[in-house]
């Protein structure tokens, strides 16, 4: 029995989840997000307690999910990792809308939500936010897991 390569055969969308906390603005890449109601539509985002966007999102209670295409598959590694927010967004192009995340133009679609509930199920947390706001901005296939070499799953 493998759990560690059965978990990593889950299929997950590859996202950028931007947020704002007072005139501080930070992104990250994550995958393992889901839409979890209708009404009020809902989505979760799995952040590790670790990240500095979770310090973000619980203190400035709000958060985009940005849906990546194929196409801005190079713009991963950027978003990964230690990079300051002034790296992220130097060459990045975005816009604020109705919660001030940081929505990137290029992205496929966004979905610009407000915090209103938190679970700590294990190593990540689980940020519930409602949907405030949300378009379709370009053209094209989401990002998934399948164009990454490196999988972000299974057991460490």
């Amino acid at each position: 029995m493998n759990v560690d390569r059965a978990l990593r055969k889950l299929t997950t969308g590859i996202y950028i989840v931007t947020t704002k906390q007072e005139s501080q603005i930070n992104g990250m890449v994550a995958s393992w997000i889901s839409q979890v109601s209708f009404s009020p539509p809902l989505v979760m985002v799995a952040v590790k307690k670790e990240r500095y966007s979770h310090q973000m999102i619980t203190a400035g209670k709000v958060f985009a999910v940005n849906i990546l295409s194929t196409k801005q598959k190079k713009e991963v590694p950027l978003f990964k990792g230690t990079h300051g927010p002034e790296d992220k967004f130097f060459n990045t192009p975005y816009e604020i809308k109705k919660t001030g995340a940081p929505i990137i133009k290029d992205a496929l679609a966004y979905l610009d939500c407000v915090l209103i509930n938190q679970f700590v199920p294990g190593d990540h947390t689980l940020f519930i936010g409602e949907v405030i706001e949300g378009d379709v901005l370009n053209e094209g296939d989401p990002l998934s897991s399948h164009e990454l070499e490196h999988i972000y799953g299974g057991i460490l």
